[in-house]
């Protein structure tokens, strides 16, 4: 029978269940939650370090992570990443799938598969999905499949490319770097890719033929209602509607257009909360005489237009998850040059409180905002606040650094795949040739990093060594251990990969690697197993993250375009996730004997 845990291995699964629990309710930024947990670990450690540890070696233990090779090699990764996005480089692929999509849709989709799938093996995943969302869109637009038929199987296909090597998403590199400092071999960029690629074949026809069939057709054409928009209408003095309430004039408006709080008395200046399609949007503001922006606004927006001969544009752009926007408010993110018309606000994640339905709310990541303004002034709108463009003028690339942002990315793989030098060094050295050849400009290097990143895998580090060196890791091994006994190999790396993926769909995939790497090592030693594919089965299962929408990053903005729903993410990801649970274990067992 398992003991007790220890007081400090206690303490260490209390500071992770908490610092999940926060993840997962959304009720605090995840740069708070992060700096709190290292914060909480660097004075549990000074007022109660473990024996045989100094405070001071706590309060190192716990800023740690900031100065990790793990964190250094993702920052520099996001600079080339950025650099590859910016300067259009993966663009001529992109234009040669328009063409592809002509011969047939069923080719056009499998040959999109292939070449996402392979460039998130070298490339971050958000940039590539961020790439061909407008593409997909714009392919639906000309007669290919719906966006949303497409949109959930080319996430999958990336999420599945990034786990293919160790630089294909941070969370590799965090489980891999976790794993050297325990003792393990350091493992090079392609060492697990062909295991990858075998269960990505296995699962291939399931994504490419059944999924897209799961899948519902949420285009207006096929008779799916339209985005709608919440917007604050401000009447002008000129309405002819002034003294009317808005129960009185509801038969007036356009279809799709509705007041969000009835009985309200039109005045001049009164701002009325209205929820429509952009179209009844539009139409409604026109007939009661109002903006759904400051007057002023709108009318310097139109006086600049005519001095620069550019027509207006109306766009809409998803909120990522680094952008400035996230946490802020229409009226305090001091946004300039474009007038926001309405916000259609993602679905609130588990356990988090509902947010009011209101223009005025806190934005989150995966609203969708609904933006007049010059063409231009949308593209650097679009760049200065890490928004996505679904609809309308896109990011203009600086294509003639296209080349040579591939050459740099191309020589820091090939350099550390030949293991000449490690990857951080490559990688490092690849970012700073991204600055000095232009590909990404000094004064824009804080769109191509992410703070959430940063500090999340810093936590993570500090989190997975206080779980190792605590006993954490040892008792919980001895758990699992327990249950395991008997059982064959293959069982147990499923079931380790099923234990992550649970974690990392319902909370921070980066958390569950940092608590499930330590986890892995010491079951390898209770059950007598080698330690190289327990390490492994956790990899695989913080990339399983297909089965709801909060379980990564990418889910959240494939979700707003392609207009899905809790149930769509379950009915296709789950069958997916069991797919991929059975074929990585099985090879895994083959591949290591066990």
């Amino acid at each position: 029978m398992t003991s007790l845990p220890t007081l400090h291995a206690a303490l260490a699964m209390l500071v992770a269940t908490g610092m999940f629990v926060a993840f997962a309710s959304n009720r605090f930024r995840v740069e708070i939650v992060s700096l709190f947990t290292i914060g909480t670990i660097a004075l549990m450690l000074y007022f109660l370090p473990i024996p045989g540890m100094a405070p001071k070696a706590g309060i190192a233990m716990a800023f740690g992570g900031f100065g990790h090779t793990a964190l250094i090699t993702i920052v520099a990764l996001m600079v080339m990443g950025r650099g590859l996005v910016v300067t259009g480089a993966l663009q001529p692929a992109a234009r040669a799938l328009a063409s592809v999509w002509r011969v047939g849709h069923h080719l056009g989709l499998l040959v999109t598969l292939a070449l996402a799938m392979a460039a998130s093996m070298v490339v971050n995943d958000t940039p590539v999905l961020v790439l061909l969302i407008p593409i997909m869109v714009q392919l639906a637009q000309g007669g290919a499949m719906p966006a949303s038929k497409t949109l959930i199987p080319l996430n999958a296909a990336i999420l599945i490319g990034g786990m293919a090597t160790t630089i294909g998403t941070s969370t590799n590199l965090l489980v891999v770097s976790i794993a050297a400092d325990l003792g393990m071999p350091q493992l090079d960029i392609f060492h697990f890719t062909p295991i990858v690629m075998m269960a990505a074949l296995i699962c291939l026809p399931y994504i490419w033929l059944v999924m897209p069939r799961l899948l519902p057709d949420n285009s207006p054409e096929a008779g799916h209602e339209p985005r709608r928009f919440i917007a604050s209408l401000r009447i002008g003095t000129s309405s002819n509607w002034l003294g009317k309430t808005s129960d009185e004039v509801i038969d007036r408006l356009p279809d799709g257009f509705r007041f969000l709080h009835g009985g309200e008395t039109f005045q001049p200046g009164t701002r009325v909360a209205v929820s429509a399609t952009a179209e009844a949007l539009r139409e409604g503001a026109r007939k009661l005489g109002a903006t759904a922006a400051p007057r002023w606004l709108i009318e310097r927006i139109h006086q600049d237009s005519a001095q620069h001969g550019e027509d207006l544009v109306e766009a809409e752009m998803a909120i990522s998850a680094d952008s400035r926007l996230v946490g802020r408010t229409l009226q305090t993110a001091g946004i300039e040059g474009v007038a926001v018309m309405g916000v259609s606000q993602a679905p609130t994640r588990s356990f988090a409180a509902p947010r009011e339905p209101s223009a005025e709310a806190r934005l989150a990541e995966g609203d969708i905002l609904l933006i007049l303004g010059r063409e231009s002034a949308l593209q650097e709108f679009a760049q200065s606040e890490a928004l996505l463009m679904l609809d309308g003028a896109r990011p203009l690339p600086r294509t003639s650094k296209a080349l040579t942002a591939a050459a740099i990315m191309g020589t820091a793989v090939l350099l550390a795949s030949l293991g000449i030098v490690p990857i951080a060094i490559s990688a490092l050295a690849g970012a700073i040739a991204m600055f000095v050849t232009g590909c990404v400009h000094f004064d824009k290097v804080g769109r191509a990093l992410s703070a959430k990143v940063i500090v999340l895998v810093a936590a993570s580090i500090a989190i997975g060594d206080l779980i190792f060196r605590s006993g954490a890791a040892q008792y919980l091994g001895e758990l699992l251990a327990s249950g395991m006994e008997g059982l064959s190999g293959s069982v147990v790396l499923a079931l380790i990969m099923l234990f992550v993926t649970l974690l990392t769909n319902f909370a921070s995939n980066a958390t569950a690697a940092a608590v499930g790497t330590p986890i892995a090592f010491s079951l390898a030693g209770q059950l007598g197993l080698p330690v190289e594919p327990l390490v492994l089965a956790v990899l695989f299962g913080c990339n399983l993250c297909y089965a709801t929408p909060i379980a990564y990053q990418t889910n959240m903005l494939i979700m707003a375009e392609g207009d899905y729903e809790f149930k769509d993410y379950l009915k296709t990801g789950i069958p997916l996730v069991v797919l991929m649970v059975v074929s990585l274990s099985v090879i895994l067992s083959l591949v290591y004997g066990l």
